[in-house]
């Protein structure tokens, strides 16, 4: 199988295995800083929206170093209550999430990328890889490259 067999939302969600943590976030980043205005959630407004607006609001009312690391443990899948509810999230809800963390760092709510900050190459690769993409083939990658992040809640435990 090729690399063009191999679907954009696959691609996605292998694609991000090979960078540290910061280094995901950092892509989340600089995809919205290139691409973002013309990536937005789907249907705003949509319930799906509203979620992603909630949950983004828990974390914009946390220190810059508690949302740093709550998008960390996002990121890990580490066993978090923030993780658990964003693992339950569909993945349109999910790309909402992350593009409200996005405007939240453009505004100042939430932490902004260090200035200090070197992306590797591997990522720089990456994100010129999804900039060659058309439209709907980039957002099939950023929904496999969002989707397998989050914790999934056990069955039947309190979100």
């Amino acid at each position: 199988m090729t690399e063009t067999d191999i679907s954009a939302y696959d691609q996605g969600k292998d694609a991000l295995k090979g960078l540290s943590v910061d280094d995901q976030l950092a892509l989340l980043w600089f995809v919205y800083e290139k691409l973002g205005k013309s990536i937005t959630p789907a249907a705003p407004g949509a319930s799906g929206s509203e979620i992603a607006q909630g949950l983004f609001n828990q974390v914009k009312e946390l220190s810059h170093e508690e949302q740093l690391q709550v998008q960390r443990d996002i990121a890990s899948k580490k066993d978090t209550q923030l993780s658990r509810e964003y693992g339950s999230l569909s993945p349109e809800t999910k790309l909402a999430f992350w593009y409200f963390l996005a405007q939240g760092m453009e505004s100042g709510t939430i932490i902004p990328m260090p200035p200090n900050y070197e992306f590797p190459q591997e990522g720089k690769d990456l994100l010129a890889q999804i900039e060659g993409m058309d439209f709907n083939k980039q957002i099939d990658f950023l929904r496999g490259a969002v989707l397998p992040m989050g914790t999934e809640p056990a069955a039947g435990a309190d979100l």
